[in-house]
């Protein structure tokens, strides 16, 4: 089977080009925005996947794996409806054209962001709500395209994706403690999962080599505290920093008007605060995998302990104080 990876030149998608290419059972054709990141040893296509015609230039595949999107907390609406809902809008009718017989497209947990906790959140549990920001609103729209299509299709949605090379939740969490001091909102109660790259990896390539569909969730298996995540972070870097104890509704309005001032003079940076940022560390958000391991036979294999190992070159100081899922009972005690 021949495979077309989007998004190849991102995270994600170079990290699957590679797994993938170690198979050996699959041949591999990547895109990506910008050539001078092409991944050496493949064969690769330079292509904003926005623009219609750059289909002419891709060959005839079997399937297509979409990792490319426009990943971020803020940005202008423009930009996020390009990358990510005109861009798989082509892609799909490009793949229904020339007879693409497998989608697996990379969607993302935002769907699911609420105020308030939420633990093991089925693949069900997209709110009817408002999105939080134009990222999930564009991504919905995306997975509308992608599972109205006539393609044999899978959707992952893989939460707080980290490992070597990642380009932004760690190194975002590493940004934020150059303040010298982070919010401890609701008492740092916060949980979440993390996924280590290569089970995401691994579950792209389950997910493409299965006839099962839908959307699946993909997730690590231990609820981390985002404090303690972020204290270990802090140690492996010998940063300094404190928690600040603040009202959650102060700083949740703080950020309401700067994102309502950024929005209104059209700033294309980020604000320092935003409502999204502010509700990850506010609230807990694991999801249940129940579906993937049942459909797609797809297990986590990678403990937080190793997956840190891998990134700070050393383990954690000691365990977090996990929340283990009983996926079986579909419940959450602690350890």
């Amino acid at each position: 089977m021949r495979v077309l990876v989007t998004g190849a030149t991102g995270f994600l998608g170079g990290r699957f080009l590679h797994a993938l290419a170690q198979t050996g059972r699959h041949g591999v054709l990547a895109t990506g925005r910008q050539r001078a990141r092409a991944p050496d040893g493949y064969d690769f296509i330079a292509a904003d996947l926005s623009d219609p015609a750059v289909f002419a230039q891709l060959p005839t595949v079997d399937a297509v794996v979409h990792t490319a999107a426009l990943s971020s907390p803020w940005g202008r609406l423009k930009d996020f409806e390009q990358a990510n809902s005109v861009a798989t809008r082509n892609l799909v009718h490009w793949a229904e054209r020339t007879g693409v017989r497998r989608l697996v497209h990379i969607s993302t947990p935002a769907l699911y962001f609420a105020p308030f906790d939420r633990f093991e959140v089925e693949e069900s549990g997209v709110l009817a709500h408002r999105p939080i920001n134009h990222y999930a609103r564009t991504k919905a729209q995306a997975e509308a395209l992608v599972s109205q299509s006539r393609l044999s299709t899978a959707i992952l949605r893989p939460r707080a994706i980290y490992g070597p090379g990642d380009t932004a939740l760690l190194p975002r969490l590493e940004a934020a403690l150059g303040h010298g001091w982070l919010p401890l909102l609701r008492g740092g109660q916060a949980v979440t999962n993390l996924t280590y790259v290569d089970d995401v990896c691994s579950a792209i390539l389950a997910a493409l080599e299965s006839s099962a569909q839908g959307v699946f969730n993909i997730a690590g298996r231990e609820a981390i505290p985002l404090t303690w995540l972020v204290d270990e972070i802090a140690r492996a870097r010998g940063r300094s920093f404190r928690w600040q104890p603040v009202p959650l509704a102060l700083t949740m309005g703080a950020a309401r008007g700067a994102e309502a001032i950024f929005a209104g003079l059209q700033l294309p940076q980020e604000p320092k605060i935003t409502r999204y940022a502010l509700g990850i560390f506010a609230y807990s958000l694991t999801l249940d995998t129940r579906r993937a391991e049942e459909l797609l036979g797809w297990r986590p294999r990678t403990s937080i302990a190793e997956g840190f190992e891998s990134v700070f070159g050393a383990q954690p100081s000691a365990l977090p104080p996990c929340v283990a899922l009983d996926a079986a009972e579909s419940k959450i005690h602690e350890v």
